[in-house]
């Protein structure tokens, strides 16, 4: 294409058009949060309502089944995202969300609770693959950290208001409870509170259906299916035109090397890039900080909490993890994924040594746990959480991508039902004190593979990262 015909083309791009747009998918960040943190609020009546008290298991299911269907959604989001585009399987997610939403809030069986959770999951795998996928193909190089670390923010602004919701609804419930309204639907919401917990996703969901038809597709898929005056067009508008270009001919390049095989990830010179991503995947999800997410009320009431001052707490948590997921948006193209990551992952490692230290003693200090799980959510919010994400999104050439991301987050999701799944087992064998020491010693290998094996990503373009790992 001959970019003569773009004579009034804007010479810079627009950045507030590409956080507007990059907002619109991380929307699927925030779902991603909300749908897996509101469990952690309504897990106690849900255990109480389906008669569960005594069966770890399927507690464990309650909160599990929804990551068991994030690995099936992570599965398929490669295929799809590459056969349909980044775009239309964003689009797909948000139907799923809200159809998890509508029935997870009014099913009376716990094979029909955990179905529905198991469809939302499916979003939620996808979601997490494909959102942070579009948005670093839509974000010029100097800012792409920033923008991805967006995503990752978006999830933890769900976290909290989720957390936020919880507790106002319970609230609202214990009120209704001395008032005795009149029967109704709404009475029927709030009597189970659980109920109006799932359901108050409906609402960001229709949100994030409606703003998905207004983003552009992406300009790198855009080429995948030889669509170059769209991807160009896209990519001024982006990053000016005398960029574009420049960028536009780079994936090209880039294209034209690719033979697209998902075998290609273990093959030479890819290899090293999958197995960085894999192990962060891995790593991210070992730390702990679902169980935090996920069972913070129990864990709090098992420490002498209230359910009320364990939904408090966890408004605490929320808060935490949001403060410094800015952090880490402000400073992941500043300082460098390498630098946050070690750093993180220290704190890590001595928070979760100290949480074990109080669960572990006859008296645990309330004030001490919080302030302990506190500066675990932080260490992890600016390092192991948004930083694989965007390492993934990073270091893939782009007609394995999507695959390769896919491939990562399948891994990642993995991991999270593991420990989801299996910590009701691990606290009734090892204690509280004993699963967080375990989890410390396995961030252990972190700190080696960070420091010898990751190179540094900022200020890279993508089509640059292909050469470090010297494709043949």
């Amino acid at each position: 294409m001959n970019p003569d015909r773009q004579t009034n083309a804007p010479l810079k791009g627009s950045i507030l058009y590409v956080t507007m747009i990059s907002m619109v998918a991380a929307l699927g960040g925030f779902l991603f949060g909300f749908d897996t943190a509101v469990i952690s609020g309504a897990l106690n009546p849900l255990i109480r309502f389906f008669h569960v008290e005594n069966d770890p298991v399927l507690q464990g299911w309650l909160v599990s089944s929804i990551i068991l269907g994030s690995v099936l959604g992570a599965a398929l989001s490669g295929y799809t995202a590459d056969r349909y585009g980044r775009k239309k399987m964003l689009i797909v997610t948000g139907f799923l969300f809200l159809i998890s939403s509508v029935g997870s809030a009014i099913v009376s069986e716990f094979s029909l609770f955990i179905m529905a959770r198991l469809l939302g999951g499916i979003a939620v795998g996808m979601a997490a693959m494909v959102a942070p996928l579009y948005i670093s193909e839509v974000s010029p190089p100097k800012i792409r950290g920033r923008m991805v670390s967006m995503y990752q923010f978006a999830i933890t602004v769900g976290v909290l208001c989720a957390y936020f919701s919880n507790d106002y609804l319970r609230r609202l419930s214990e009120d209704m409870r001395h008032n005795e309204p009149s029967p109704g639907f709404w009475h029927f919401m709030l009597t189970d509170v659980w109920r109006s917990m799932l359901a108050s996703e409906v609402f960001p969901s229709l949100l994030f259906l409606v703003l998905l038809f207004f983003v552009p597709r992406s300009p790198r898929f855009m080429m995948m299916r030889n669509k170059e005056e769209a991807a160009l067009r896209i990519l001024i508008r982006v990053s000016g035109l005398q960029a574009a270009t420049r960028e536009l001919a780079e994936i090209k390049e880039a294209m034209r090397k690719e033979t697209g095989s998902v075998k290609q990830l273990f093959m030479p010179g890819l290899r090293k890039a999958t197995f960085l991503a894999l192990f962060l995947a891995v790593v991210s999800q070992f730390s702990g900080i679902d169980i935090v997410l996920h069972y913070g009320p129990i864990i709090l009431e098992r420490a002498g909490f209230s359910f009320g001052e364990s939904l408090y707490g966890q408004i605490i948590f929320g808060i935490v993890l949001v403060a410094f997921t800015i952090l880490a948006m402000w400073k992941v193209d500043a300082l460098g994924r390498r630098v946050l990551l070690l750093t993180g992952n220290a704190g890590i490692f001595i928070s979760l040594l100290v949480m074990g230290y109080f669960f572990n003693s006859s008296a645990p200090s309330e004030t001490g746990l919080i302030v302990s799980i506190s500066f675990f959510i932080a260490s992890f919010a600016f390092s192991l959480g948004p930083i694989p994400w965007i390492i993934m999104a990073e270091i893939f050439p782009t007609k394995v991508r999507g695959r390769a991301m896919a491939l990562a987050t399948l891994t990642l999701f993995a991991a999270n039902w593991l420990m989801a799944q299996m910590f009701p087992w691990l606290s009734n064998h090892l204690g509280e004190h004993g699963t967080f020491w375990l989890l410390a010693v396995l961030t252990l290998p972190t700190f080696f593979v960070v420091a010898t094996m990751l190179p540094e990503t900022k200020g890279k373009s993508l089509e640059e990262m292909e050469r470090i790992w010297e494709i043949p």
